[in-house]
C-alpha cells in the first residue's frame, strides 16, 4: 500500500492539485498493483502446472504423470488423441495453446510437428546425456522417450530360423504366398520405408517393396495383431510388426506358436522408432516441460516408461523388462530415427507405385 500514501503525500505537496487528478492518480496506482499481483499470481499458478498433448494412450502416460506429481507436487494435465489430431489443435491454437509438451507415438510426426513449428528447440544436457543421437533431434525440438523394433515375426513350426535373414531377403520368391503385412497406411510402415530410402536409396528400396507385394498370401491387415493372427492360424508363415504388439499378444496367448526373429545382423540391424516429446513454441510453462521431459530420460522413470507398454527405454544404461529381454538381444539401426518424417512423403509415394496399400 505504499504507493497510495505516496501520491497523498504528493497532493498534501502540491495543494493546487484537483481532488479530481489526486483520485485519477490514485485510482491508476491501484489498478497497476493489482494488475501486478494477478500477473505473480497466474504465473505462479502456470508453473506449479504442465498441460501435455498427448498421441499416447492415457493408460501409458497416467501412471507415468501421477509419479512426477508425486515427486515434486507439479501437476501435469493431459489431453489423448491420436497425432493428426493434436497437431492440428497445436497449429490452429497458436500462441493461444495451452499445451507445454507434444508426446506421440512415432519419429515420423514428431519430425512432421518440428517442420511445422509447434516445437521449441531446448538445451539440455541430461537429454543429451541420456539420449543417442540417432534417437533424437539435433536441435532437441524432440526426444525418443521409449523405442520398438520393428522385426520379423514367424511360424515356429512352418519356419526354420536359419531360413531368415535379412527386410530384403522376403522379397525372395521362396516366400511367394507366405508373407502377411500390416497396411502401408499406417505411419510405423511409412517410416520403416523411409528409413530403407535413407540407407537403400530410393531405387533398391522400391524393388524390395515390389518384391514383398508380389509375396503376400492376403490383402494387407489393418493392424500387427491381425497379421500375426493370420501366421498362427496358418493363412502365411512371416510378417513384420512392432515389438510390443508381439509382446501384448503373447500375453493374451501364452503358448502363442509364433517367435521374433532380427534381422540385418550382419549389416545395418534391425529397424527402430520411438515414442517421444517435445516442449511447444507456445508453451506457457516451457521451463517446467523442460524439467518433466529430462525427467522421463532417467533411468528409474525410463524402465517404468518403457515397461508400461513392452518397450526398449532410450536410456542405454537402463535395462528392457525381463518379458522383453526374454526375447534376445539385437544389433538396432542406427540411422537416426528423424530420417521416418523428412523422407516419410518420398516412402508414401514409394509404396503406392510398388502397389503397397
Amino acid at each position: 500500500m505504499s504507493f497510495i500514501f505516496r501520491v497523498v503525500d504528493v497532493a498534501r505537496a502540491l495543494p493546487g492539485l484537483s481532488r479530481r487528478l489526486v483520485s485519477f492518480l490514485l485510482m491508476m496506482f491501484i489498478m497497476v498493483g493489482v494488475l501486478s499481483g494477478c500477473s505473480k499470481s497466474s504465473n505462479e499458478e502456470a508453473a506449479s502446472v504442465i498441460t501435455v498433448y498427448s498421441a499416447r494412450k492415457e493408460h501409458l502416460i497416467k501412471p507415468i504423470f501421477e509419479l512426477y506429481t508425486k515427486e515434486t507436487g507439479i501437476e501435469v494435465q493431459y489431453i489423448t488423441d491420436s497425432a493428426g489430431p493434436l497437431l492440428a489443435r497445436l497449429k490452429a491454437e497458436g500462441e493461444n495453446s495451452p499445451a507445454d509438451l507434444f508426446m506421440t507415438v512415432d519419429a515420423g510426426y514428431l519430425w512432421q510437428a518440428s517442420n511445422e513449428g509447434v516445437l521449441a528447440a531446448i538445451d539440455s544436457s541430461i537429454i543429451e546425456a541420456n539420449v543417442p543421437d540417432s534417437l533424437r533431434s539435433p536441435t532437441l525440438e524432440w526426444t525418443g522417450l521409449s523405442q520398438r523394433a520393428r522385426t520379423m515375426v514367424y511360424a515356429k513350426e512352418r519356419v526354420q530360423p536359419e531360413e531368415l535373414s535379412t527386410y530384403e531377403a522376403l522379397a525372395d520368391s521362396k516366400w511367394k504366398g507366405r508373407l502377411c503385412l500390416r497396411t502401408s497406411k499406417k505411419v510405423y510402415n511409412q517410416s520403416l520405408v523411409a528409413t530403407m530410402i535413407k540407407t537403400m536409396g530410393e531405387a533398391k528400396t522400391e524393388a524390395l517393396i515390389r518384391g514383398w507385394v508380389s509375396n503376400l498370401a492376403t490383402e494387407p491387415y489393418s493392424n500387427d495383431t491381425k497379421a500375426m493372427e493370420a501366421v498362427a492360424a496358418g493363412q502365411c508363415d512371416v510378417t513384420i510388426v512392432n515389438t510390443y504388439y508381439f509382446g501384448r499378444l503373447k500375453r493374451d496367448v501364452p503358448d502363442l506358436p509364433l517367435a521374433l526373429f532380427w534381422p540385418n545382423q550382419n549389416d545395418r540391424g534391425v529397424h527402430v522408432n520411438v515414442s517421444g516429446a517435445g516442449v511447444t513454441r507456445h508453451a506457457k510453462n516451457p521451463e517446467g516441460a523442460k524439467a518433466l521431459l529430462e525427467w522421463m530420460t532417467t533411468p528409474a522413470v525410463q524402465s517404468m516408461f518403457a515397461e508400461l507398454n513392452q518397450e526398449y527405454p532410450v536410456n542405454p544404461a537402463v535395462k528392457a523388462s525381463e518379458e522383453v529381454r526374454s526375447w534376445g538381444d539385437f544389433k538396432a539401426d542406427t540411422v537416426n530415427v528423424e530420417a521416418a518424417g523428412s523422407l516419410q512423403a518420398e516412402a508414401i509415394k514409394l509404396m503406392d507405385r510398388a502397389g503397397y496399400h
